[in-house]
């Protein structure tokens, strides 16, 4: 008679008491929070440039909406606003001065009309410059004098290198714009830092599998850190200028005064929410090689998950409308047609496991 090989309790090296899961989970929520520390000092230094780099694309929302071409009552019908960059190298008008400004030691109250003409200097730099001679109490300022407009805005460039002061965003008080960096800092960190939660994540679940599921942890860290970059770009790129165009123009008839606060708060949520949305087909990936999903189960499911995917379009659309809730449910269902496709080409049903997995 065969004697059955039997596996006694503490040989199962995966099975932990639940006092001893809490002292796991511990450790290794010490160790992220360990590297998010680290990263928020180094996204500090630079939190400057990270806000500079997120604030692009409502500088070009509020510069292109800015540059409408605005139709004015005239004396023929066809007089139109137009933006400084219509302007052409020799074209001469009155230039006022909408805020006070130093030309060389002088300064130039608001609301002063000088002759001013567009021209370039002698390194061939396109700017606009005093078309003759002004007199003031004190000095006399030749011509030929660059004024404050940005050489930018006199070409076909969307974004200006330095945001005009009615195109920048506000603060409420002192103490915000420093908040305001922290929070980007933070943000930035744990984005710095994903790779290694991801990595800690998968090592507190992973003694629920078994020896011959672990080995799916470097694709999983891989896959899910390029598709949560992937699906931020996304949304930096592709969801949020057309969104930004669409909130501007609504407000267009308005003065417009966004809250730097609120912007943040509207662009890390997109990009986060997105870059979590991005992350479908690296999870599908590792269920379908372990055998818990498959494609079949995701064509029957369909119907469940364009419901899903049509409810989270709708609470990350910064509107309500349907052509932006369908700028964010588009992508998405491309994700599940790909998971579809990634659990058919990569699943496999689930094994049995052998006395080896169990005892690894």
């Amino acid at each position: 008679m065969v004697q059955e090989k039997t596996i006694q309790p503490e040989q199962l090296g995966g099975q932990m008491s639940f006092l001893e899961h809490l002292d796991e989970f511990r450790r290794r929520l010490i160790k992220c929070v360990l590297v998010v520390v680290i990263a928020f000092v180094v996204c500090f230094k630079f939190s400057g440039d990270i806000f500079n780099f997120l604030e692009i694309p409502v500088l070009r929302a509020m510069n292109k909406t800015g540059n409408q071409q605005i139709p004015i009552a005239g004396q023929t019908g066809d007089e139109k606003i137009l933006p400084l960059n219509s302007l052409k190298v020799g074209d001469k008008g009155h230039y006022i001065f909408v805020s006070d400004a130093k030309l060389g030691v002088i300064t130039v109250a608001a609301g002063t009309s000088v002759e001013a003409i567009v021209s370039t200097d002698s390194s061939g730099n396109i700017g606009l410059f005093t078309d003759g001679v002004i007199f003031t109490n004190h000095a006399v300022i030749p011509k030929g004098i660059r004024l404050p407009v940005e050489a930018v805005e006199l070409l076909n460039v969307s974004v200006p290198t330095e945001s005009n002061p009615s195109e920048r965003m506000t603060v409420t008080t002192a103490t915000e714009p420093f908040t305001l960096y922290m929070t980007v800092s933070l943000y930035s960190a744990i984005a710095l830092a994903l790779p290694f939660i991801l990595l800690q994540v998968w090592g507190f679940i992973s003694p629920a599998l078994y020896k011959h599921e672990r080995r799916y942890v470097t694709p999983f860290i891989l896959l899910s850190s390029i598709s949560f970059v992937v699906g931020a770009a996304f949304a930096y790129y592709i969801l949020i200028p057309p969104a930004l165009q669409y909130l501007l123009g609504l407000g267009s008839d308005f003065q417009l005064m966004l809250r730097a606060t609120d912007y943040f708060e509207f662009i890390t949520l997109v990009m986060l929410a997105m870059g979590l949305i991005f992350q479908m087909p690296a999870i599908v990936y590792v269920l379908a090689r372990i055998g818990i999903v498959s494609a079949g189960f995701l064509v029957r499911s369909w119907k469940f998950a364009i419901v899903i995917i049509l409810i989270v379009a709708a609470v990350v659309s910064p509107t309500g409308d349907v052509p932006n809730m369908m700028l964010f449910a588009l992508p998405m269902i491309a994700l599940y047609l790909l998971s579809i496709f990634v659990a058919w080409f990569f699943g496999k049903k689930r094994t049995l496991p052998t006395d080896e997995d169990i005892l690894g």
